[in-house]
């Protein structure tokens, strides 16, 4: 019994090791806003924002949610290897009255920091 304990307690150490020396999933963004400036209304504005994962593990995008129905996110669905890079487009549908708008992005991930909030703003104009 006492050598079953040692051996498990080998096991589980080297277990923790392993896990202390690889780095889980994040991602490092190109950039985290956008200004689209002045933008006419009625027609929409698109930016991309690329991330690379910097981590050991695959980075795994769950959700990508906007503030508005104005705001369309599209993202890489599959999972980004480390050193990979994906994407999240962005468009954003200027209508009505001109105005200054400020939104934001929030995509959820299994990365060690797994909330992360973008960016986007400008002004419509006529």
């Amino acid at each position: 019994m006492k050598k079953l304990i040692i051996l498990f307690s080998f096991v589980l150490g080297i277990a923790v090791t392993t896990q202390a020396q690889t780095k889980p999933a994040e991602f490092k963004f190109d950039k985290e806003s956008h200004n689209f400036g002045k933008i006419p209304a009625n027609k929409p504005a698109s930016v991309e924002f690329t991330f690379t994962n910097i981590g050991d593990t695959p980075l795994i995008l769950s959700k990508v949610e906007t503030t508005c129905g104005c705001t369309v996110p599209e993202y890489t669905q599959t999972p980004i290897k480390k050193g990979e890079s994906g994407i999240i487009k962005v468009t954003y549908s200027a209508a009505g009255a001109p105005l200054p708008f400020s939104k934001s992005i929030t995509v959820t991930s299994n990365a060690k920091t797994p909330t992360k909030v973008l960016y986007i703003k400008g002004e419509t104009v006529k």
